[in-house]
């Protein structure tokens, strides 16, 4: 009886899993078809609905971001570009139409330049996708293990001796491997970056109203979350430049 229940289960949440991947292809093909057709505000709802499922990828954020940019909604549309580029950081389109959204906006802030080995260590990191940098990690690891077997099994000095080192170099890819992929899923799902939403924002001293004025921010703007207190956010801009502002006026990526 236990093992017939089991098998209703597991037939069950199959079934329910192949309905549910069947449906989000419908509403991706329908969500395509409106975009294709210039149809853009039924579009954006449809590639919602299939965010609104759980089922998040590189691919849904960046059409919706371009759904979003065609219907000249450029906060939206450099939010999902953004939400894009965390999971896939290297493809070369979601990174060209972030540009050009970012170009149209009213805010024109300098980056203050990285530490060259902090930019290299970035440019690394981003070098490859979480998911592949979860895979190199695996298959690297079940090579070190192998290579671990030959170093303690082997008779022969110099196979050993190779055995040994290059399962070394091959457990250092393991973890290093496995840190990047970590950091990368950490940046998306602890993402400490927001986009501003409302169409001008001006950034406080401190966290209430009373606070003195010290710059003003408008839609589409990048910022970076420091901390965060009651209703308010203690942010900073790419240049440097530090303040409060409301939560309701951005939305996190």
């Amino acid at each position: 009886m236990k093992k017939t229940v089991l098998l209703i289960i597991s037939l069950f949440a199959l079934f329910t899993g192949k309905l549910e991947a069947q449906e989000a292809r419908s509403l991706v093909d329908s969500a395509n078809k409106y975009y294709s057709e210039g149809r853009y505000e039924k579009a954006i709802s449809f590639y919602k609905r299939v965010l609104d499922k759980g089922l998040e990828s590189s691919g849904i954020y960046y059409n919706l971001g371009n759904a979003y940019y065609k219907a000249h909604q450029l906060a939206p549309a450099i939010l999902n570009y953004e939400r894009a580029r965390l999971r896939d950081p290297n493809n070369e389109d979601i990174q060209y139409n972030l540009q050009l959204a970012r170009s149209q906006i009213t805010d024109k802030i300098e980056r203050i330049p990285e530490f060259f080995i902090t930019r290299w260590i970035n440019q690394l990191i981003n070098l490859f996708s979480s998911d592949l940098w979860a895979m190199i990690s695996m298959i690297t690891f079940i090579a070190f293990l192998a290579l671990f077997s030959v170093y303690l099994y082997s008779q022969r000095r110099g196979v050993k001796k190779s055995g040994f080192w290059i399962g070394l170099l091959a457990l250092a890819i393991a973890v290093a491997s496995f840190v990047f992929a970590s950091q990368q899923k950490k940046e998306v799902v602890e993402s400490e970056q927001a986009i501003v939403f409302a169409p001008k924002v001006t950034v406080k001293s401190s966290p209430a109203e009373s606070g003195t004025d010290l710059f003003v921010i408008h839609e589409g703007t990048k910022v970076f979350i420091n901390n965060n207190m009651g209703e308010w956010y203690e942010i900073r801009l790419s240049d440097g430049s530090q303040g409060w502002l409301r939560k309701k006026s951005v939305e996190p990526i």
